[in-house]
């Protein structure tokens, strides 16, 4: 890809924004920035690049920079239907993510790892293996660090790990993994997306550019993951929990079994730390992706029995006068709320709501009915939650996160559990899902009575 005296254009400045700005100048582009936040907003961002040649269009985008651009890149959190962009493809301007810019500048074998839920699990425990197996390996994308940023580093790697969401697949044209991963889909950002199908459809861009040289990691208990198998070039690799597979990994009651064609490996499931059904699914897409890749059986088994998950995903806050309380955050969805209650056999008291993402609260019904004894709902969301499950336990109604805390304790019974696992984005009453998850825990330590965990 040529940069050296091209016209490029930055859509969004954030931290990614930032890192494509500095690989640009280094690489010789005349770059402007557009941004619909203004400077007082953005004057970290700006600061970051101070002293850099970069054309600023803040707290408005300019539809002629649009039109004329030689190249424009969006940043993850741009909707490619916004108006300039449409304006864009009309002038027919190449329009590209940053997973896109990036990858053509890395020749390490690339994972993409896309799902509803269990991304950032699977990618860092794909990381850990094949570091632990003498690889040495960048971990980045939609986890954190952007995969820009391995580009301008030039540091050589012996793999790159992406955690890619269906945003930054949606600006992709030659972007091309040696190995894809695909754990799950449920609806997710309806609030963005037209349809249900057309999120569907941006994560099956993963496979778009693979061939029969590549492999396409696949959860075969999803149908519609278990579809794409018919449709891809990659050699399909499957993982499943409901069944013996002859080639692939596949769980039984007590183990993990892997086979790919070199033997067989067999992991009790007693010796990995990680527990619940979401968290098997997560390892056995990890396990197959990394030994496609050269991981060693040891660095497999040394890396499940040492990884203790991650913040903000069902972490044991303390326990209260016999009760679990259960910090839940990042379930900012309805699927990844149905694994977050199938690892607990009721008497479960759930805190959920939040910033209503569009998606239908319906397939929680079974398991609010069976194993919720009380739900406490917050947020914007909550009188659509209210309406599609209120029914079916006892339900209540809180102004705020600490009026929730409060009333759960004072609900709950000792054997429960409480579980904060909202089903929504965090944006209508905290900055992230982080902030929420901090207030959270807070309340739950502030708590009389107990000792914290």
């Amino acid at each position: 890809m040529e940069l050296k005296d091209k016209n490029i254009l930055v859509v969004g400045l954030a931290r990614t924004g930032v890192a494509v700005v500095r690989f640009l100048v280094q690489h010789g582009a005349r770059v402007t920035v557009t941004d619909m936040k203004g400077e007082a907003e953005l004057a970290s961002c700006v600061s970051a690049l101070a002293g850099l040649p970069v054309t600023y269009e803040l707290g408005r985008h300019e539809e002629p920079s649009f039109r004329t651009a030689d190249l424009i890149v969006v940043s993850p959190g741009v909707p490619m239907d916004i108006p300039p962009l449409k304006v864009a493809r009309q002038a027919k301007r190449r329009i590209i993510s940053e997973i896109e810019l990036a990858a053509a500048f890395i020749s390490a074998p690339l994972v993409g790892i896309t799902g509803t839920n269990g991304k950032t699990t699977t990618t860092t425990l794909i990381g850990e293996i094949l570091r632990n197996s003498g690889f040495a390996t960048f971990v980045g994308g939609n986890i954190g660090t952007p995969l820009i940023e391995l580009a301008a580093s030039g540091e050589p790697v012996d793999r790159a790990v992406v955690e890619l969401s269906s945003f930054q697949l949606e600006g992709i044209e030659q972007f091309r993994p040696k190995v894809s991963v695909l754990l799950n889909i449920t609806e997710d950002h309806l609030d963005r997306y037209a349809s249900y199908q057309e999120y569907i459809d941006a994560k099956g861009r993963l496979f778009m550019n693979q061939t029969a040289e590549d492999y396409a990691v696949l959860t075969m208990d999803d149908p519609l993951v278990a579809a794409f198998a018919e449709r891809i070039s990659a050699r399909t690799v499957p993982t499943s929990q409901q069944r013996e597979l002859p080639y692939g990994v596949f769980c039984t009651t007590d183990e993990m079994v892997c086979r790919l064609g070199g033997g067989e490996l067999r992991i009790p499931l007693a010796e990995c730390r990680l527990k619940g059904s979401h968290n098997r699914e997560n390892m056995m897409a990890a396990v197959a992706a990394t030994l496609l890749l050269g991981a060693t059986d040891e660095g497999v088994r040394r890396t499940l029995a040492e990884f203790r998950g991650l913040p903000h995903r069902m972490e044991l806050v303390r326990e209260l006068n016999g009760i679990g309380w259960y910090e839940d955050s990042k379930a900012t969805n309805v699927g990844s709320v149905v694994k977050s209650l199938e690892s607990f056999p009721g008497n479960i008291t759930l805190i959920a709501g939040g910033k209503d993402k569009g998606g239908d609260y319906a397939p929680l019904a079974g398991l609010v009915e069976e194993r919720v004894s009380h739900l406490i709902l917050i947020g914007e969301a909550a009188e659509r939650i209210d309406g599609a499950l209120g029914r079916l336990t006892n339900t209540y109604r809180a102004g705020t996160l600490a009026e929730a805390v409060a009333l759960a304790h004072e609900l709950t019974r000792p054997g429960g559990t409480v579980l904060f696992s909202p089903a929504c984005s965090s944006f209508d009453m905290f900055r992230d899902y982080e902030d929420r998850a901090r207030q959270f825990v807070a309340l739950v330590r502030g708590l009389e009575g107990g000792a914290s965990c």
